[in-house]
């Protein structure tokens, strides 16, 4: 697939310093003026890279007025919705707090969008593939049950449902993802947030210890950060992703005991891990149905093994 580029724009990223956000702005800031909003509770700020076109600000979503008169002063033509409170852990603990954040803060964009008339060429709001839970059936298509096992996977799905329908009452372009487990440079592995690989890759780089939540046996999805920014790009040009939701994966399904296996291969080196009990809202098994936004033209290019090792290598350049 040659992917398609957004030139010449002013595009909104929340959530701009932390993983996803920060590589989505490296492949948007050569050709747009880009702005960024990020309170670095989870972000750095070094993810950002250095541009004239790139203008920061350390704030919070959650502070509406600073958000709309943000959109209004700046008329941005794309919008990237990805601030939240990724952790689920976070969300068990804090339901109440992290709404706001997770659900409230994207609403009050959609409103300020709506009540102004601004003139947004798409917004895009990433969900989650924790929306779909426990339920067995498998692959998961955009169209499967949804069993949310957590406040975070309930923001996520009624925030995603905002996004869609807005766009359907409003005739505001939208489009919604739904995130499998993405993996790659920026990670943070020091952050409760961080993705299992990022974990692992830094236990085995730096020689530390990894504690294995569950037996091991638990399946993933695992796409590379490269696809995944590819994925957004081409939502957010395609006339045809208008209003609704696709899943953002390889649509390939993988146990994390092999995957750890996999990256002890390319470390040429063992990890040792210590066993625990599942954690309250871990999902067992996952796998995407990717035929949705496959016949956009999306097409993953990066293996597990290859995604693994450039993923590993990249430690040490960071």
């Amino acid at each position: 697939m040659e992917n398609p580029i957004i030139r010449n724009s002013r595009v909104l990223v929340t959530g701009s310093a932390g993983f996803i956000g920060s590589n989505l702005v490296d492949a948007l800031i050569g050709d747009n003026e880009v702005v960024v909003v990020d309170d670095l509770s989870m972000g750095r700020v070094e993810n950002l890279p250095q541009s004239n076109n790139l203008h920061f600000f350390k704030h919070s979503i959650a502070d509406f007025k600073f958000m709309s008169e943000l959109l209004k002063d700046w008329k941005f033509d794309y919008i990237f919705l990805l601030a939240a409170v990724a952790s689920v852990a976070d969300t068990i603990v804090r339901p109440a707090e992290t709404h706001i954040i997770n659900q409230d803060a994207n609403l009050n964009v959609l409103e300020t969008v709506r009540i102004n008339k601004l003139d947004v060429k798409k917004i895009l709001f990433s969900s989650s593939a924790a929306v779909y839970g426990n339920n067995p059936e498998l692959p998961k298509k955009e169209t499967s049950p949804i069993d949310p096992l957590s406040p975070y996977a309930v923001d996520k799905f009624a925030t995603e449902r905002f996004v869609i329908d807005y766009g359907r009452l409003y005739d505001i372009p939208t489009v919604a993802t739904r995130f499998f487990n993405v993996y790659g440079p920026k990670q943070n592995p020091k952050s409760p947030y961080s993705g299992v690989l990022s974990i692992v890759s830094d236990a085995l780089y730096n020689a530390k210890k990894f504690t294995l939540y569950g037996s091991g046996m638990q399946t993933r999805d695992f796409v590379y950060i490269d696809d995944v920014v590819n994925a957004l790009i081409l939502l957010m040009l395609s006339d045809k992703a208008l209003n609704t939701v696709f899943n953002v994966a390889t649509g390939e399904q993988h146990p994390l005991m092999e995957v750890i296996k996999d990256l002890e291969r390319v470390a040429s080196k063992k990890v040792e891990i210590l066993m625990a009990d599942s954690r309250i809202g871990d999902i067992q098994n996952s796998v995407a149905d990717i035929s949705k936004i496959r016949d956009l033209g999306y097409k993953p290019q990066f293996s597990l093994q290859n995604g693994l090792e450039k993923y590993y290598q990249s430690l040490g350049e960071s």
